[in-house]
């Protein structure tokens, strides 16, 4: 019975690998708890898949856009642009640091310059490597 399907399918979706992939998924929906549009007369479910696509029972653009998005591996997501993101962490890179560090050293009593010199004057400071 499987074959005569197969040649009832050919008439309706020409290209053979299509074919598969559509049974296929639709095999995969019916074992998942899909109705079925046609009697199942004992038939497993890539026959049954068959018969639905040969009898025209299944839409088979929607079937097609199952297939797709079960092989998509990457999603689309709406993100800002890399150019925004760049500028943004750049902002806040140098609105953050000098702040942060000249409130730090105020706290102590210091300034930028005072904390540069003595590191300079340490041992092992910014001239040693």
């Amino acid at each position: 019975m499987a074959r005569v399907t197969v040649e009832d399918c050919v008439l309706k979706i020409p290209n053979r690998f299509e074919l598969v992939m559509l049974a296929g998924q639709r095999a995969r929906d019916i074992s998942s708890g899909g109705q079925l549009t046609v009697d199942r007369d004992n038939d497993k479910n890539p026959v049954v898949a068959l018969r639905e696509i040969a009898e025209e029972t299944v839409n088979l653009d929607s079937l097609m856009n199952s297939v797709v998005q079960g092989l998509q591996k990457h999603v689309e997501v709406d993100e800002p642009e890399d150019d925004e993101i760049d500028s943004a962490a750049h902002e806040l890179a140098f609105d953050a640091g000098p702040r942060v560090l000249d409130e730090d050293l105020a706290e102590d009593g210091l300034s930028i310059q005072d904390e540069a010199t003595d590191l300079e004057n340490e041992p092992g400071g910014l001239d040693e490597e």
